[in-house]
């Protein structure tokens, strides 16, 4: 398809190849059988920006495989208010984080030469796309935490928290910026000629194209597309390069092009815009190569790309609470065990674990719709042969108490969303998901994983669960939860986010005033694996302990843990 788009426009007069771009916000995440990536919340949790980078690079590869090269990621948000349907495509509330994280420009579009002069565009090659920062600026910082509504915050604010991360993507080379819909302090961001020209490009010095968002010219105006060619010389006169327009391209160009005859908007204006474009197609090598490599088609979906993932996913887990007391810890599970009981909402649904943005805008439920692995399935393979594996999504307090189970883990948390259908002013889990933590937590020992884009209302359930891991929306590679689980490996993943009491306390930030959630940004348990553990058993005895007592401890670990 995209070689067909591409050979109509070098058939047309000029021959200048077109750029395709599509939203690969955590893998190539529209495309069937591609490697899903933790979204942005969990990579943030990882603390890892070494890791986002190889992500980065994996996602270039995939989306090059099916012939595009230019991708609409990253988001770097900072999103203020876990309220914000977004949110989940936020790497943290702190800014910092968020900073650390555009190394992921650096994975998608190659790490740029260190003579290339500040704010020109960058990719490196056939196997990198153009990156894509959104949404400048100030779409984290809406009021509530509604989508594309208004950031209410003066210049030092926005300068301090929304566009430390903008700075840094131009110094990485990102080739294009895509403009918020949200409003800063009443005035749209697609006309705000202040921030796009006057500190984007001009102080900023950045030389690729800006890029308007999906319908984001209609959206100037309330309702929509009420006044279109106002919003179109308001949107182009604010400084955007290239508009994103679904429908009705006819009529954006004939309206530029009458606003251009009539000098309203000037031939200055459109030469820069054409300019910037260009030189971003140019710095691709688009004109050079600008069909596909189809060489790079076993990128998709591949082994290395999925063990990328899986890694992602262990380092994301945050592991929030673990025995009901210190001495007691509930985690790491043993893998030798008569029966176990899986259950909740979100065990075995990869559509959940994936989140939205997943094959579907909104994404899906069920298993059917892309490849992974679910994690009763990442439960299965990991367990001892002998371990009897029961699985019930939503079973009665009466099953859970007559069937002798030696733990359970309940998988619960938040259906799919995408933008405006996540905001949410109450930020609970699926029904029955409360009733099923009820059910289960008080007949067996538990562990609860809550899959979700935010921190959601956990407290009422806090003493009755012994262990609590939060796994944001892990993508397709179920198998990275169990790695901390039974203890392949640590838990090392801190909160990128507040985790509130209650949704009253919202918007609540480290660094705030009355600061006082159920757990802080940055919290998050550590375990050792259960390979170290032994390790330092058996060492020990090296150094004149016991010996033989050790060797048994040990030798009681492995078949306890492996089976």
């Amino acid at each position: 398809m995209i070689n067909d788009f591409q050979r109509g426009s070098l058939a047309s007069r000029l021959g200048i190849p077109m750029i395709y771009g599509i939203d690969a916000v955590h893998g190539h995440n529209n495309v069937y059988n591609a490697t899903i990536f933790p979204h942005n919340v969990g990579l943030g949790a990882t603390r890892d920006p070494e890791l986002v980078k190889r992500i980065g690079a994996a996602t270039a590869l995939e989306v090059r495989a099916t012939g595009i090269p230019y991708v609409f990621a990253p988001c770097i948000a900072v999103c203020r208010d876990p309220r914000w349907g977004r949110c989940y495509e936020s790497y943290s509330e702190d800014h910092k984080i968020v900073q650390e994280m555009t190394d992921v420009i650096l994975g998608l579009q190659g790490d740029p030469p260190s003579n290339l002069r500040k704010g020109v565009p960058y990719v490196g090659g056939k196997d990198k796309v153009a990156a894509c920062a959104k949404h400048f600026v100030g779409d984290g910082g809406t009021t509530n935490g509604i989508n594309e509504n208004n950031t209410v915050i003066d210049m030092h604010g926005l300068l301090s928290i929304h566009m430390p991360a903008y700075s840094d993507s131009i110094i990485k080379g990102v080739s294009t910026i895509m403009v918020s819909y949200s409003s800063w302090n009443g005035e749209k961001m697609h006309a705000n000629r202040e921030l796009v020209t006057g500190f984007l490009k001009g102080t900023l010095k950045f030389k690729g194209f800006v890029i308007s968002d999906w319908q984001g010219i209609d959206r100037i105006t309330s309702p929509p597309h009420s006044n279109y060619t106002y919003s179109v010389q308001a949107g182009i006169q604010a400084g955007i390069d290239m508009v994103m327009i679904p429908f009705n391209l006819t009529e954006f160009i004939d309206d530029l092009t009458d606003l251009v005859k009539n000098n309203v908007i000037t031939m200055d204006r459109i030469d820069d815009a054409v300019g910037r474009i260009l030189l971003v197609k140019f710095s691709m090598g688009l004109f050079e190569n600008p069909l596909a490599d189809l060489s790079l088609v076993n990128e998709l979906g591949s082994q290395a790309h999925r063990d990328l993932a899986r890694e992602a996913v262990r380092k994301s887990l945050v592991l929030l609470k673990n025995g009901k007391n210190e001495s007691h810890p509930l985690i790491p599970l043993p893998k030798k065990a008569p029966k176990i009981l899986v259950a909740g909402s979100h065990a075995d649904n990869l559509g959940y674990q994936c989140g939205g943005w997943t094959i579907n805008w909104q994404g899906f439920s069920g298993n059917n719709y892309t490849r992974g692995t679910t994690i009763l399935g990442a439960i299965r393979s990991a367990v001892d042969s002998s371990t009897e594996v029961v699985y019930r999504d939503n079973p009665d307090s009466d099953f859970v108490k007559s069937n002798n189970f030696d733990y359970a883990i309940v998988a619960v948390g938040e259906a799919p969303y995408a933008e405006s259908a996540g905001d949410s002013m109450t930020l609970t889990m699926l029904d029955p998901d409360p009733s099923v933590i009820t059910n289960v937590c008080e007949a067996v020992k538990c562990v609860v994983i809550i899959i979700s884009g935010r921190p959601i209302v956990i407290e009422p359930y806090i003493s009755s669960v012994d262990a609590l891991v939060a796994a944001w929306l892990p993508g397709t590679e179920g198998q990275g939860v169990t790695d901390v689980l039974f203890g392949d490996y640590g838990f090392s993943g801190k909160l990128p986010r507040s985790w509130f009491k209650t949704v009253d306390q919202l918007p609540m930030n480290v660094g705030d005033p009355h600061y006082d959630p159920l757990f802080p940004f940055d919290f998050g348990l550590k375990t050792e694996s259960v390979p170290s553990i032994v390790a330092r058993s058996t060492s020990a005895g090296v150094d004149g302990k016991p010996f033989v007592f050790l060797v048994m401890i040990s030798l009681i670990f492995a078949l306890y843990f492996t089976g």
